[in-house]
């Protein structure tokens, strides 16, 4: 879709939202999670040219797409975008108005349905392909951004995809200045998932150090959803369509799960996916009930991924055709709504 198109809808105001027996009513309550979402991911594509070219080396998403996800009950989409892009050359730098316009079309669109729209800058804690360490430059990133949709309470501000290989310490004072600079720019009511070190994993949250230091973020909003990432494959890469077992899933929460009990926190599978075969979606179910019937620390889960450019991807959830979509979403949903 062109940037006039999309540009058009970015004045978009925001938009307000026979009886079961006891037995369904407790399987359903098991089931329901707050939130049953998407990645839509194109527009961070092209990371080797930060400036890019719209049309050749990314794209952004096409809202009758994001209906269709909307109307099989989905109301969680997470956009992912580059940092470089948003303010080229550096952290403070003003905000591009093209590419701004084309991100706000889209949160918009989505949250004018009543739908979650998440602000993802899918960076990997980096900018220019450099490890951030500037976190006042961070605070002031997220402060400017944040001011653009501070009143708009469906938005959801992700700090940032998928730290890796970086001092835990940096981790958390990077979230932190996030957190900070959100609240700063009067943006209080909205959810912030601050994200963590080794790829975000849930199975290695404690393992890795994320449960010891980022439990001591400060938000003075109280509306931290901690966002951690779960993939079914031998290694949890995302990077092949079999899944070790059928109750892998599950066991890989288990320990972030408590974790998130005895600490009294939230969080979000803020990406998940395995392949479209028998032994992935029975994971799949499995690990979706365990995640209902501890809705108490466990918000939702957000599948990876869908966007224009993803072809035959094994996890693409793209309509008409993404395996995802016809494969395994019928097969998963009822887990949500």
């Amino acid at each position: 879709m062109l940037f006039s198109s999309l540009l058009a809808t970015a004045v978009l105001a925001t938009s307000a939202i026979a009886g079961p027996t006891a037995a369904v009513k407790e399987e359903r309550q098991a089931k329901k999670l707050k939130w049953f979402g998407i990645n839509e991911s194109g527009a961070e594509f092209g990371e080797k040219n930060f400036t890019g070219a719209y049309g050749r080396e990314y794209i952004w998403y096409d809202l009758g797409t994001i209906d269709q996800f909307i109307s099989q009950g989905m109301n969680m989409i997470r956009l992912n975008f580059l940092m470089e892009r948003l303010t080229p050359n550096t952290l403070t730098a003003p905000l591009d108005k093209y590419y701004l316009g084309n991100l706000t079309a889209q949160i918009n669109h989505i949250t004018s349905k009543g739908a979650y729209a998440m602000i993802q800058p899918h960076n990997y804690g980096r900018f220019y392909g450099n490890i951030i360490t500037d976190t006042a430059g961070f605070k002031t990133w997220w402060k400017n951004v944040a001011a653009v949709y501070k009143d708009n309470d469906l938005v959801v501000f992700d700090t940032n995809n998928e730290y890796h290989d970086m001092d835990q310490k940096l981790v958390f004072d990077l979230n932190q200045a996030a957190i900070d600079g959100v609240r700063e720019a009067g943006a209080t009511k909205q959810y912030i998932t601050p994200e963590g070190n080794s790829w975000s994993g849930a199975w290695t949250w404690v393992s890795s150090g994320n449960a010891a230091s980022l439990v001591n973020l400060k938000d003075p909003s109280d509306k931290l959803v901690y966002q951690m990432h779960q993939y079914l494959d031998t290694d949890g890469s995302g990077t092949s369509a079999t899944c070790v077992s059928a109750t892998i899933f599950r066991e890989r929460l288990t320990v972030a799960t408590n974790w998130l009990k005895s600490n009294k926190k939230q969080g979000v599978i803020g990406e998940f996916a395995g392949g479209n075969n028998a032994l992935c979606i029975q994971s799949l179910q499995d690990g979706l009930k365990y995640m209902g019937q501890n809705s108490d620390v466990w918000l939702g889960a957000i599948w990876w991924a869908a966007g224009p450019w993803w072809g035959d991807y094994m996890y693409n959830m793209e309509p008409p055709s993404g395996p995802a979509w016809t494969g395994v979403l019928p097969k998963i949903k009822s887990y949500f709504v």
